[in-house]
């Protein structure tokens, strides 16, 4: 082999070597200790989000906060949920706060141990509006692809045209999404616009994005930007050469040309997943089926999926899944899908914060002047003022704890009666048991816990060395009576060994 031959050869495999290490890196989402999972606060402003870092989210062991959009967007008539996804500019200006209050609500995040995860929008700028003025005072005028805050004007644009064939990845990637003017993320001026867009929130502390609309976007194109993102901020408590984390809305149900599998070099929310979910606890698959989940699924592999229940879009009818789609509105069903989630080991888990709707474009809880109202304190328990607040429901706060306590311990003991009862556990940290049939589940189960006393967090708590709720008896043999009445309120019990008396 020649010197220059060797060369060559070493140089390809330091270069694939870094890339490998950087694909692993942009999907660390940076949580302090033990922690696990995501919340979206969706539509909160930045003091409330603050305030719930420290008074709610850190204590009960969330890891981190997605915050909706932080860009200037368009002001809209009605003032509906999706203006946040019609930017105007990339200032930090929106009706949940200015660049001030978001700066102060991620230092005080981080502080409490809750990382912030920015939803960035930058596929496209907002459709046709006259007046297009933005949050922050900024105007555009859209017609003539000309958004001077930024500044873009038409050649950073790619051609006009409506997406129309989703069995055709260039028609999907170039065009337009509802009217939204599709920018070209190919070209230099345009990647260096985003990309200081970006930064100057990684410099704010955030620890990772959810790109909007990845799907709609060429993979190389977006490979380029994330590539220019800087580590994330060690003044904010980030370790040295800490890269970004970075999540992916790829809508990929199996039968479209744009595959999610071209975006694993970076994480991917999988669709998928609560789709599937939806079906299974609505009835139309039996729940014994969990007991091989994921392999057989066609789902994101776990080390490259953020794994869901519902989002924003869903639980509206929008995107996949359609009726399927688990809410609040079915709260049995839905605590029984998300204790699911968040005690199988699939994933990087994100729970839905919302506000109560009918009208699924209706914008968040806002009064006369469409200032957004805030959510009751936390010392209140559940929210008011028309917030729905999914993430301090008792069981889901529970089913936190849960996964925090059994880390990485494997799937083991799956138990079901072949229909609707399912249980396992998690190594010897953790067991779950799940009964969504209309028949009582009595049953002696192997637990894989040690033997002793301890606290189901489903129906209460450990406290003040005390039980709030249930009571598991586990033997010597470490097996236990397990008890779920089908007419229960929320038809699991959840154990860990954080929970022991």
């Amino acid at each position: 082999m020649t010197g220059t031959l060797f060369r060559a050869m070493w140089l390809l495999a330091v270069a694939f070597v870094l890339a490998f290490v950087g694909v692993l890196a942009q999907k660390d989402p940076h949580y302090v200790g033990d922690r696990t999972t995501m919340v979206h606060l969706f539509e909160w402003k930045y003091p409330d989000i603050a305030r719930e870092c420290e008074e709610y989210l850190g204590p009960a062991g969330f890891g981190g906060v997605q915050v909706s959009p932080i860009n200037e967007n368009l002001v809209m008539t009605g003032r509906p949920w999706f203006e946040r996804y019609q930017p105007i500019s990339y200032k930090f200006e929106t009706r949940s706060g200015d660049e001030k209050s978001f700066r102060e609500m991620v230092a005080r995040c981080n502080k409490a141990g809750v990382r912030i995860y920015v939803d960035a929008v930058f596929n496209h700028m907002s459709a046709d509006a006259s007046p297009a003025v933005g949050t922050g005072g900024s105007k555009a005028d859209p017609q003539n692809l000309d958004y001077p805050a930024v500044p873009y004007e038409r050649n950073d644009f790619h051609p006009s045209c409506a997406i129309s064939n989703y069995q055709n990845a260039t028609n999907v990637r170039d065009c337009e999404l509802s009217g939204l003017h599709d920018l070209d993320q190919s070209k230099e001026d345009v990647r260096q616009r985003i990309v200081e867009f970006l930064n100057r929130a990684v410099d704010a502390g955030v620890a990772g994005f959810r790109v909007d609309a990845a799907k709609h976007m060429w993979p190389q194109d977006l490979q380029v930007i994330y590539g220019r993102i800087r580590n994330l901020s060690q003044d904010h408590g980030f370790p040295a050469d800490s890269r970004p984390y970075i999540y992916q809305e790829v809508i990929d149900l199996g039968n479209e040309a744009v595959k999610k599998s071209e975006y694993y070099f970076a994480t991917v929310i999988d669709f998928l997943y609560g789709m599937i979910l939806g079906e299974m606890f609505h009835g139309k698959e039996p729940l014994r089926n969990l007991e091989n989940w994921g392999p057989d699924r066609s789902l994101v592999p776990s080390d490259s999926a953020l794994v869901m229940i519902d989002n924003h879009d869903n639980q509206r009818g929008h995107g996949a899944g359609g009726s399927d789609i688990l809410t609040y509105k079915v709260p049995k069903q839905y605590k029984m899908a998300v204790a699911f989630m968040l005690a199988h080991p699939d994933g990087h888990p994100r729970v839905m914060s919302s506000f109560a709707f009918d009208d699924p474009s209706i914008g968040p809880p806002a009064d006369a002047d469409d200032n957004i109202i805030s959510p009751n304190p936390p010392s209140a328990g559940a929210c008011g003022n028309g917030w729905v607040c999914e993430h301090r429901w008792r069981q889901i706060r529970g089913m936190v704890g849960f996964r925090n306590a059994v880390g990485n311990q494997p799937l083991q003991k799956f138990w079901t009666n072949g229909k609707n009862q399912i249980a396992f556990s998690r190594g010897s940290k953790g067991f779950i048991a799940i009964n969504a049939e209309d028949a009582d589940l009595r049953e002696s189960l192997g637990t894989g816990l040690p033997a002793g006393r301890y606290c189901d967090v489903i129906s209460g708590e450990l406290k003040d060395g005390k039980c709030t709720g249930k009571i598991v008896d586990v033997d010597d043999q470490g097996r236990a009576g397990i008890v779920i009445l089908k007419d229960e309120e929320d038809g699991v019990v959840a154990v860990h060994g954080n929970a022991k008396l």
